[in-house]
């Protein structure tokens, strides 16, 4: 009896036990995550040999299970090995399912899922050159971080997904991708360049979306030579639109409100308190408050400008070595975009001081932009407009750019005032020999250039031997260009006329106080009415010029271009209207330019609208292995 209540009870504790195993794996089973190694459905060969005999559920089932968002490694590489088999059947009937296997999440995934992806990719073109758009497409559709949906407030906000730390690494691949499609397919860059156009994010997107975006155009670049003036065109252009939505004028009220604000809060201080936070507040902002733009526009514009000095110094060092033929190569490509897109720009800011910079490296580069801009200005076939753009970028590049030998500066003087002369010999005995903006632009343009060299660089001309500079401003004969029937210092801005008019009186040069007074007898207001009223204000910008390189207000970039900048002096023994001007001490984060400032008119900028053009229009491949250069390892 003993014995069978054992053995009876040996039976209760197993059964017990399997029980308790049951529903422990029953547990696990519900709590658990079903496993992916499961496939419904035939392999891809059979499901197409269905689909052709028109049984599509196998078809749909297998879209189903691509499109699964927990799909795992392993499945991914099964799934594209059977597709790489059979990609000669993957004809345009069957355009969504090959879309499905597009969007495949390759990205960030194991090595082995991102080559046999490439694999697919370069088996697919290679068979199915109908699909090299959509392939295209989807690279660079990751060429900016994704999208991730924050929820504020009970509303959602798309942003873009900067906390991803695979975003380096993905870049890299999106460019192997790339590399590796052109090298199947040498048409690429024909279908590549406008998908690159189409997916250009909109400039209002935030500035981590447009520095990616653009870091990875001009990428493109190094291993797709052939693009690159049309990707720098792009890049440009988009910028542009960026400088013309962000005036002068709005970028310093931007700067100056933060601090004029700080001042609010603090009070007024009393006299011997307080002078630690007057310090502060005198401290260049770049220590006070980083480097951030306060206009927003500016901030964005900054931050491309930055990669793209970058990327050009890049191109053009090798080693810490400046390489002559890829230097000549990229000047030519800017120079191409220059003469399109930037030149026709009116009040542009700050895009064209990329060239200003590339300029820098090299005095032949220099003086090549200079001649380049000379047979614009010189040549009659341009539009006025164009020619008067020419010569204003003439004359602020030789004011501004402190790279420049005053040699090279005398030797446009050479140039640009015998012009002038040859121009007032020409029209002083014909009908049209007076004051006419609409007629005589590229020579009002020219004079005013000439001016306004003058006045930054004449000290430069006197120094060493007094005598000798003399001599060479005295057989310039301003005298005639002042005083001509054409008027030039009734055109030219007051600013630069009263500047010019004291440094020639000091020097007994030219006496131009007589015609200026002259002038603006001539100029007087007009009064809306014969009651009285308010007048009319005076033109005092007729040629509605503007001066390229002025100024530079991006912090961030503007580090690379502060030292190849000359900056306004005040000439303190000169004499203007008459009073000697007192030399305004600032601070060092104050800018210490400009004696234009307040004279030139801020219009709204139209890209590719030059002033008066209302009524007329203007008209080696490197192997896929280089190794990369110094820009492509910037971090994100």
């Amino acid at each position: 009896t003993v014995k069978a209540d054992i053995i009876q009870n040996n039976d209760i504790v197993q059964q017990l036990n399997a029980c308790r195993v049951e529903m422990e794996v029953e547990r696990d089973f519900i709590g658990s995550p079903p496993l992916k190694t499961v496939r419904f459905g035939g392999n891809v060969v059979d499901t197409l040999a269905k689909f052709k005999r028109g049984d599509t559920n196998d078809y749909e089932l297998l879209k189903h299970q691509l499109s699964d968002p927990d799909i795992k490694d392993a499945q991914i590489i099964n799934w594209l090995q059977e597709f790489r088999n059979c990609v000669t059947q993957l004809t345009k009937d069957h355009e969504q399912l090959v879309s499905v296997v597009l969007r495949l999440p390759w990205l960030g995934r194991s090595p082995a899922v991102v080559e046999e992806y490439l694999a697919f990719l370069s088996n697919l073109v290679s068979a199915q050159t109908v699909y090299l758009r959509s392939c295209l497409k989807m690279v660079v559709s990751h060429f900016t971080p994704g999208r991730i949906v924050i929820r504020e407030g009970g509303v959602d906000i798309s942003d873009s997904d900067d906390e991803d730390e695979n975003l380096p690494r993905n870049f890299d691949l999106c460019h192997r991708a790339l590399q590796v499609i052109s090298r199947y397919v040498p048409s690429t860059t024909r279908f590549l360049m406008p998908i690159l156009t189409d997916n250009f994010p909109f400039v209002q997107k935030s500035s981590r979306t447009l520095e990616c975006y653009v870091h990875n155009l001009l990428r493109v670049t190094v291993y797709l030579p052939t693009l690159r003036r049309d990707i720098l065109e792009l890049v440009m252009g988009r910028m542009l639109k960026l400088d013309v939505s962000a005036p002068r004028s709005e970028i310093e009220e931007a700067e100056e409100s933060p601090a004029q604000q700080a001042r609010g809060r603090e009070g007024p201080p009393e006299e011997g308190l307080f002078d630690m936070d007057e310090d502060d507040l005198a401290r260049p902002s770049g220590e006070a408050g980083g480097a951030v733009m306060a206009h927003p526009v500016a901030e964005r514009l900054d931050t491309l400008m930055d990669i793209l000095l970058a990327y050009i110094k890049d191109v053009c060092f090798v080693s810490g070595s400046l390489h002559l033929t890829q230097t000549k190569e990229l000047y030519r490509d800017l120079v191409g975009v220059f003469d399109k897109l930037v030149l026709p720009t009116h009040a542009c800011c700050h895009v064209q001081f990329a060239l200003f910079y590339l300029c820098s490296f090299r005095l032949g580069l220099a003086e090549a932009f200079l001649e380049h801009l000379w047979k614009t200005v010189q040549n009659p076939s341009h539009p006025p407009v164009l020619r008067q753009a020419a010569a204003a970028y003439v004359g602020s590049f030789l004011a501004r750019a402190n790279f420049l030998s005053i040699t090279t500066v005398k030797a446009c003087l050479d140039l640009l005032v015998p012009w002038l002369h040859r121009y007032i010999d020409s029209q002083d005995a014909g009908s049209r020999a007076f004051c006419d903006v609409s007629l005589h632009g590229p020579f009002y343009s020219a004079c005013q250039a000439v001016f306004y060299t003058l006045i930054f660089r004449h000290q430069q001309i006197l120094e060493g031997s007094l005598r000798q500079g003399m001599a060479y401003l005295q057989q310039m004969n301003l005298e005639r260009i002042v005083m001509c029937q054409l008027n030039p210092l009734k055109v030219c801005l007051p600013a630069i006329t009263n500047m010019f008019a004291a440094i020639t009186r000091k020097y007994q040069l030219v006496f131009c106080y007589t015609i200026i007074e002259r002038n603006n007898r001539l100029t007087l207001p007009a009064v809306r009415s014969g009651q009285g009223g308010e007048s009319l204000p005076v033109n005092t910008n007729p040629l509605d010029s503007f001066f390229p390189f002025d100024p530079y207000l991006l912090k961030r970039s503007g580090k690379l271009i502060e030292p190849i900048y000359q900056v306004w002096e005040e000439p303190g023994d000169c004499e203007v209207d008459g009073q000697k001007k007192p030399v305004r001490q600032v601070s060092n984060g104050e800018e210490e330019d400009d004696f234009l400032q307040g004279e030139t008119p801020h219009h709204d900028s139209l890209v590719g609208v030059t002033p008066g053009s209302y009524d007329s229009h203007l008209r080696s491949p490197s192997s896929v292995g280089s190794p990369p250069i110094a820009f492509l390892q910037r971090p994100f």
